[in-house]
């Protein structure tokens, strides 16, 4: 994992440790004038707190948190995560020896796990740690078992059996039928849902016509391509580096499109008591991935189904440096499946008037771009979004 000779730094993983509960071990060394912080999740805490995105939150709750209280030059710029303890050496923990059960249930999983990842895969593989599996995984794995299996599996249930040996022991053990089955995303997405959206025209044009003379006056907002909004029902798309983001796209959308149009945002930020209402009624639809996965995504695909517009940030969180993160790719599938554009949107200046951390902007000249729309073309998910990207970083590129 680590060469004896490289330089540790203790005061950064005693800082990391105290601000996430969920870290257990951590090294932090320097390699190539980087610092990369090596972790080993508190996995009991991580199971009681039905967490199974570890890494996301481990990297945005532990690191980037540190991150943003960090000087230049002190700031973490890689991380892994460990699913042995140190004292262990994982390096020396070999999984390709491991005797493989003689059960049909263990290979039945085995070989739908081998079409969604490319990892080797043993019983005592990690799902997300080793396997790679995210949120969007999740949910066709879970639809995969109660339809083979004819059981539910949930997020609490799932939290404590995110390893391969133990999932298919507990569904050798609770299975009712064993039938295997295909599962696709048009399936989920049409699936009939008990959700109801909330519309909300008029206070959404309250929050426009406050916001937009501020943006305009104050930040000098500067907005372009309102032509390339499709007629029909879309996904806007734009990036993500400023909580200012969400705000300059409602303030500019034409009233016509914003009064259909739903926003996509997080629990953990607008599912508090205090701002719950608020997002009740503006049009914001919540979602937890770590709870409801299968509810959130159906949620978030209702507008599209009642031929309303969604607005989802392909980033799936705010940068901390300002530049592009990796796209998640359900507004992809969401395109794909339900047959609607996407519209990639380009703000600039957003991150230097209010970076992270910062409670109010300061006087920054920001732009808002809404480029021409792309449209699904029977394609891959990731193909779609690397076209949605590929549009974007084009964009950036500008002067």
């Amino acid at each position: 994992m680590t060469e004896h000779n490289e330089i540790h730094f203790p005061e950064i993983e005693k800082r990391i440790l105290a601000i996430s509960e969920f870290v257990k071990q951590v090294v932090v060394t320097k390699r190539d004038n980087e610092l990369t912080a090596f972790i080993y999740p508190d996995f009991d805490r991580l199971e009681k707190a039905n967490v199974i995105n570890i890494e996301e939150k481990l990297k945005w709750y532990a690191v980037e948190l540190y991150n943003i209280e960090a000087e230049q030059g002190k700031r973490v710029t890689n991380y892994k995560i460990l699913t042995h303890p140190f004292r262990e050496q994982p390096e020396t923990v070999s999984t390709n020896t491991e005797i493989e059960p003689d059960n049909a249930i263990y290979r039945e999983l085995k070989k739908y796990l081998g079409s969604v990842t490319a990892s080797p895969i043993f019983p005592a593989s990690h799902l997300e740690l080793d396997l790679g599996l995210d949120s969007l995984e999740y949910v066709m794995l879970f639809m995969f078992i109660e339809k083979s299996y004819a059981l539910h599996l949930d997020e609490e249930q799932f939290s404590k059996l995110m390893v391969l040996e133990d999932l298919y022991l507990w569904i050798e053990k609770h299975y009712k039928k064993s039938d295997i089955s295909s599962v696709n995303w048009h399936d989920i997405l049409k699936e009939k849902s008990k959700e109801i959206l909330v519309y909300s025209p008029w206070v959404m044009m309250v929050w426009k016509w406050t916001l937009l003379p501020f943006l305009k006056l104050y930040l000098k907002l500067k907005v372009t391509g309102i032509e390339n909004l499709p007629s029909s029902p879309f996904i806007i798309a734009p990036t993500h580096h400023s909580m200012l983001d969400g705000f300059v796209v409602l303030a500019t959308l034409p009233s016509s499109v914003l009064k259909k149009s739903f926003f996509l945002a997080y629990e953990g930020e607008f599912g508090t008591p205090r701002l719950r209402p608020v997002a009740k009624y503006s049009q914001m639809l919540l979602i937890d991935v770590d709870k409801n996965i299968k509810a959130s995504l159906q949620r978030t695909a209702l507008p599209l189904i009642e031929s309303q517009n969604l607005v989802i940030f392909p980033e799936g969180a705010r940068s901390r440096d300002g530049k592009l993160l990796e796209f998640k790719k359900f507004f992809a599938i969401l395109s794909e499946e339900l047959n609607v554009p996407i519209v990639p949107v380009v703000m600039k200046g957003t991150f230097e008037a209010m970076p992270t951390g910062r409670i109010f902007p300061k006087r920054e000249k920001i732009s808002i771009k809404y480029l021409e729309p792309i449209y699904p073309d029977d394609e891959s998910y990731d193909k779609l979004s690397d076209r949605v990207r590929d549009s974007i970083r084009e964009e950036l590129k500008k002067a």
